[in-house]
């Protein structure tokens, strides 16, 4: 049975979206968060984050006398069906999604939330609860109404629902027994052209029908195939396809840890991350994600070859912070933020990011357009910024605001930008490239190794001439700037596991940084540990640890960006794509072969 203290104090929470728009869905099939027109926009539903002046910001189908809730997605699709039941033996089950399908030689994938509410046994009564915010939660939107429709004019954008339940019935909030299937289409101000409930029904068989084809393409691992399928479709819906851009998260100030001032604004582009996604998709086979990411960056470097770290959504470039005074946040835990000051920071490693992230367009022959010398021209003045930044100070990948080193990851994914550069040139046939960018690697090699690696200590470090340790060293092997048997790296493995290690999960760094000391861990730092353990042959350590923290997944297998050491609760920004790729990368290099299956 699930309380009502439960659903407004967990992340227990599941996303639908279509690559328009996205919304996260309680346990009783309440949303409490979506941003309207887009990933970024106003958070229409803004329940999660605690509106102070108004009630509402959520869209909820109550159970009068609710007892219980059952919730799942059903079977590889993101599509959520959710079962209410009351204390007099009624239930009703309501189906979520947002409608995507291949539609005229593209995608059919509009800002609209969807519902399919059916009785399934006893008498239930229902009360449909929809009361959108506006401005962040600061005020309320002016509603009209007609015969079968409700119009709330947001700010730039109308929402408008129709549906076969009467309007009165919904505009009031009145209960009333459900004794018919009910369906409800909540999107732009456009009048449907068919029965609503022809339009809904057709649309779930649809939507459907388009995720499970597009999970039947993957190339899955022969274990944990449900978390590796939940985690593709959650980056896949982290990525907004008018533009290509793909965000770290879909939430933001949800703070990092309890009564922590850690909460920043996640609904923007980080080139890192979404590097990582592109890496762990294409490693699926999902490689149209990458080709349109790769666009997007293409339009962000078009007027400055210089990258920052993150960009909006719509290749926006200032991202300027500010407190909304509107939203107390999440259980109360402010301040919430709109816009992210990293944008202001140097992050040297994005050089190396976005290289990396592009490599796969020159030998996957799959692909529409395989990589050529004319783009090859396009990514080699990124190498160049790699090499002029690699020995330089910036803010690391975990943006500190109060300090600049030569950060040991930065100044690796620099060197991996060159390196990636010249092998490119050798596919490609290009000779001088090849030799010029194989020079400039291996003196970026040298010149990390020597400083990176602090021989007193006998393992790396997390700045050049530093003495700290940091979880990204784990991903030296994975990025080929060391062997996996090499013995500097083994022992860089163990003194992260006794250093960074607590429980069954780690720290990103444990010295204080601008605000204190960290009290979670960073799940995938700990995906990162078990994918290093198994690099060095502790493969069965590896594994059981990888099912301990699968098994902190939320009920609809999801994870946020971070988890508390004791209970495992999660915390931070929602759902999160580093801890997919993380699961997703060590799902891929732990499961045993398919040819066991035979």
């Amino acid at each position: 049975m699930t309380s009502v203290a439960d659903l407004q104090t967990s992340l227990d929470l599941g996303i639908i979206g279509n690559g328009s728009i996205a919304a996260l869905i309680d346990a009783r099939a309440r949303i409490v968060w979506g941003c309207v027109p887009a990933f970024d926009g106003d958070p229409t539903f803004c329940a999660l984050l605690s509106p102070r002046q108004h009630e509402g910001g959520d869209y909820a189908i109550e159970l009068e006398d609710f007892a219980s809730s059952e919730q799942e997605y059903l079977i590889n699709t993101a599509v959520i069906r959710t079962v209410l039941r009351d204390t007099k033996g009624g239930a009703i089950e309501i189906i979520d999604f947002a409608p995507r399908w291949h539609q005229n030689e593209r995608f059919y994938r509009p800002v609209m939330l969807l519902r399919h509410v059916r009785p399934l046994s006893g008498l239930p009564r229902i009360r449909i609860r929809l009361r959108p915010l506006a401005d962040y939660g600061a005020s309320k939107p002016e509603t009209t109404w007609g015969s079968n429709h409700i119009r709330y004019l947001i700010p730039d954008f109308t929402l408008r629902l129709t549906s076969d339940v009467p309007v009165r019935l919904i505009r009031d909030s009145l209960p009333f027994v459900l004794d018919r299937d009910l369906h409800l289409v909540l999107g732009p101000d456009e009048t449907l052209t068919q029965p609503v409930a022809t339009f809904v029904r057709q649309s779930e068989e649809k939507t459907i029908a388009y995720w499970r084809d597009w999970v039947r393409y993957l190339s899955i691992p022969l274990e944990w195939q449900d978390p590796v399928i939940r985690s593709a479709i959650t980056l896949k819906l982290c990525q907004y396809e008018e533009t290509g851009a793909i965000v770290a998260a879909m939430t933001t100030s949800i703070p990092e840890a309890a009564n922590t001032v850690r909460n920043w604004d996640y609904r923007y582009c980080w080139l890192r991350d979404s590097a990582f996604v592109v890496r762990a998709l294409n490693r699926l086979g999902a490689t149209r994600s990458m080709e349109d990411y790769l666009r997007y960056v293409a339009n962000v470097a078009a007027n400055d070859g210089a990258l920052q770290p993150l960009y909006g959504i719509g290749f926006e470039r200032e991202l300027a912070e500010s407190e909304v005074t509107s939203l107390a946040g999440y259980r109360g835990m402010g301040p919430v933020r709109r816009g992210n000051l990293a944008w202001l920071q140097a992050q040297h490693d994005v050089y190396g990011s976005v290289v990396l992230a592009a490599t796969q367009l020159f030998f996957d022959q799959r692909l529409t357009r395989v990589g050529d010398a004319a783009i090859f021209a396009r990514v080699e003045p990124l190498g160049e910024l790699a090499y002029k930044l690699y020995d330089q100070p910036d803010a690391g990948l975990w943006e500190f605001r109060g300090r600049a080193e030569v950060h040991t990851y930065s100044s690796v994914m620099c060197w991996a930008a060159c390196d990636r550069l010249a092998k490119i040139a050798v596919h490609l046939n290009l000779a001088p490239q090849c030799k010029y960018w194989r020079e400039r690697a291996d003196e970026m090699h040298a010149r990390i190794t020597e400083h990176a690696y602090n021989t007193e200590l006998g393992h790396f470090v997390e700045a050049l001439d530093g003495n700290r340790l940091d979880a990204s060293l784990l991903l030296l092997a994975d990025l080929g700037f060391i062997k996996a048997d090499d013995p500097r790296f083994v022992r860089t493995v163990e003194a992260i596991g006794k250093g960074l290690r607590r429980g069954d999960a780690l720290f990103r760094y444990v010295a204080p940084d601008d605000f204190g000391s960290p009290e979670t861990s960073f799940t995938i730092c700990t995906f990162w540990y078990i994918d290093a353990l198994a690099s060095i042959g502790r493969h069965e350590e590896a594994r059981s640890l990888f099912e301990r923290i699968l098994a902190r997944r939320n009920p609809l297998g999801l994870l946020s960006e971070d988890l508390e050491f004791g209970g495992g609760e999660a915390w931070g920004n929602f759902p999160q794509t580093y801890s997919h790729v993380g699961l997703i990368n060590a799902a891929m290099r732990l499961s045993r072969p398919w040819q066991d299956a035979a």
